[in-house]
């Protein structure tokens, strides 16, 4: 672990450059140095790996991002479960992690793999561990858990102390049993990505509407 620490502090965070355009989309990555390897990209932070290390990630917040503080609470909470990870190590605005490995759910959809309920009901009872640990599960979606070995993970958990009343796993849950199950497993359709971020960004204009709207009214009040 040392050995990980010091290569993050002399090799990696010195020449790693990401960006974080807009708080809604993952962040853009520039520059990796060999031999770290990307392994992804949320909202506010990446997610990467050394060669020599292979169960172990380094989760790099973006410059100007908030939530670390709030993420290695989250993690302290959480302890040991094995649908999450664990944190080893954080500091300087980056985490050492346990490795989860998997396929988000995201991709299962545009690779065309079957996701079996018993990964839905992994996630959901996931979700329930936390809530009794004092967390809010937030921003759970396709891009936050995984399928492994048929069975569910929770990715991402940075999110968890937000107390707000959150939706997403519920509208997933509903698209998977309506919509998923029915029609999509059985034919196993591969659908790409290009339809999937249209139908992300649609799902996301629908849910933020009517606070828009109710802003748009307050503001035609005023004006009045």
């Amino acid at each position: 672990m040392n050995r990980l620490i010091e290569s993050v502090h002399k090799d990696l965070l010195p020449r790693f450059r990401i960006e974080s355009v807009d708080p809604h989309d993952p962040i853009k990555v520039h520059h990796v140095p060999k031999p770290w390897q990307l392994l992804g990209a949320g909202n506010y932070a990446a997610v990467v790996y050394h060669p020599d290390y292979p169960e172990l990630v380094v989760k790099i917040y973006a410059p100007g991002r908030p939530g670390f503080f709030e993420e290695v609470e989250v993690y302290r909470r959480l302890g040991s479960h094995p649908a999450f990870s664990e944190c080893l190590y954080a500091n300087d605005c980056f985490l050492i992690l346990k490795r989860l490995h998997g396929v988000t759910l995201y991709d299962c959809m545009q690779r065309g793999l079957r996701i079996p309920k018993q990964v839905i009901q992994d996630i959901d009872q996931a979700l329930d561990y936390a809530r009794k640990r004092g967390l809010h599960p937030h921003d759970v979606h396709g891009r936050n858990v995984m399928m492994y070995k048929g069975r569910g993970l929770v990715v991402d958990v940075s999110d968890f102390l937000h107390e707000e009343a959150c939706s997403k796993w519920d509208d997933l849950k509903k698209g998977y049993y309506w919509l998923y199950r029915p029609l999509l497993s059985p034919l196993g359709i591969r659908i790409p990505y290009f339809v999937l971020d249209v139908v992300r960004r649609s799902y996301r204009f629908l849910v933020n509407l009517p606070s828009r709207l109710k802003q748009l009214g307050s503001g035609r009040r005023r004006r009045d």
